[in-house]
């Protein structure tokens, strides 16, 4: 009887320490490859503390989606942190890029209200832009309102404006702030500080307004806070809203405007 019941007792044991290590298995449910050097972040967040950068080659299991800007995964140390969703910086390996819980709700870098961001499944960007830039332009006049609300489109603020017009034509819901957009862009790569390399449905960022001069406007404005988001048209033109005064939603030049004197950067949120 003693013996049976050691048995038993250690036939449990080893079902349990399986049962764990399969749970563990099944959390690291996608192997990734670092392809470009990042961060890796002690959060979720551009603020954070980082235990230095995952080189490229580096292998990562990837434990969860916090959101659609960060993956939480476990280096060959074994230490648990955080590194950007973008495939200019990871490449999961036979999974798809699927992750356990599909996306969360945390807060985002770079957006202060931890707005979400998923990429359109279907079409190429060159239509995926048309549809933008046609769900933008449908609503030219719609009056300004700074702080508008996201759950209407009776009046816009530039951010807002921005997030519709994605919102519609792309299926993706960007942050909901300007810097937060420009956060999310920088985060994928490929951004300009030369507005003439601009493609069509590309997202500008501007810095705050200080007169019509490019004088009074810094050459270095890579530390500016940005305050003003538009969609490029092409042609040097800009769709975008941005006071009461100017009638809404308007189209406008940039070249020789305080437009091209405020640009900061820009780069395309369909990556």
């Amino acid at each position: 009887m003693k013996k049976q019941l050691t048995a038993l007792l250690l036939a449990t044991t080893v079902t349990f320490s399986v049962g764990a290590l399969t749970a563990e298995q099944a959390l690291a449910a996608s192997n990734a490859t670092i392809v470009s050097g990042v961060n890796f972040r002690k959060a979720p967040n551009t603020d954070s503390a980082t235990y230095g950068l995952l080189k490229t080659g580096a292998k990562v299991d990837i434990l969860d989606k916090v959101n659609n800007y960060w993956y939480k995964v476990r280096d060959d140390q074994g230490r648990v942190g955080y590194i950007s969703t973008s495939s200019k910086y990871v490449r999961t390996d036979g999974s798809g890029g699927s992750t356990p819980n599909g996306g969360g709700s945390s807060n985002s870098g770079g957006s202060s209200n931890g707005g979400s961001t998923s990429k359109p499944s279907t079409g190429n960007n060159s239509e995926i832009v048309n549809k933008v830039i046609a769900a933008g332009k449908k609503y030219m006049g719609t009056p300004y309102e700074f702080g508008s609300s996201r759950s209407n489109t009776s009046t816009f603020d530039c951010s807002d404006f921005t997030r519709q017009a994605f919102k519609e034509g792309a299926g993706i819901t960007l942050p909901s702030d300007s810097r937060g957009q420009a956060a999310y862009v920088k985060s994928l790569g490929g951004t300009t500080t030369d507005w003439h390399k601009l493609k069509p449905g590309d997202l500008m960022f501007f810095m705050d307004y200080k007169g019509t001069k490019a004088s009074a406007y810094p050459s270095d404005k890579s530390n500016q806070r940005i305050s003003h988001v538009g969609i490029y048209l092409g042609d040097g033109k800009i769709l975008h809203t941005f006071s009461k005064a100017s009638g809404g939603v308007r189209i406008d030049s940039i070249a020789g405007k305080h437009w091209e004197y405020r640009f900061a950067f820009g780069g395309s949120p369909l990556k």
